[in-house]
């Protein structure tokens, strides 16, 4: 008698749905973990979206504290830290209850530092239709 093998024709989809699913998981809880940066409450406008590289970001929190990325600095400091990189743009996130003034001094010093390009960083602002 001759028994002949037939190919199998069912996958079994069971380990990679449980691969799939430790990804999931993991991709989930490190994703609140790459947020980066300082917690402010940005004014809403219109425009494009930021893209995600790496940029010199100066934050000014509502009691006035000054960042530039994640550590804090003086409005003073501000111009001699900057002075020496090769980077000319510089985004700048402002409270919205930060006085005017101090979002302006803070423009100054950025221009007598050699930035080139300011751009200001706001939160999307909600249509309701």
């Amino acid at each position: 008698m001759e028994r002949r093998r037939q190919a199998l024709s069912e996958i079994n989809v069971t380990p990679f749905v449980d691969v799939m699913l430790v990804l999931l998981v993991i991709f989930m809880a490190t994703a609140p973990l790459l947020q980066q940066g300082v917690d402010v409450n940005l004014p809403q406008a219109t425009g494009q979206a930021l893209s995600p590289a790496e940029r010199i970001v100066i934050t000014i929190k509502k009691d006035g504290r000054i960042f530039l990325n994640r550590s804090v600095v003086t409005i003073d400091s501000l111009k001699t830290l900057l002075s020496g990189r090769k980077e000319k743009e510089v985004f700048l996130k402002a409270d919205r209850d930060v006085p005017y003034g101090v979002v302006v001094e803070v423009m100054g010093e950025l221009k007598e530092a050699g930035v080139e390009r300011l751009g200001m960083v706001t939160e999307p602002k909600t249509r309701l239709k």
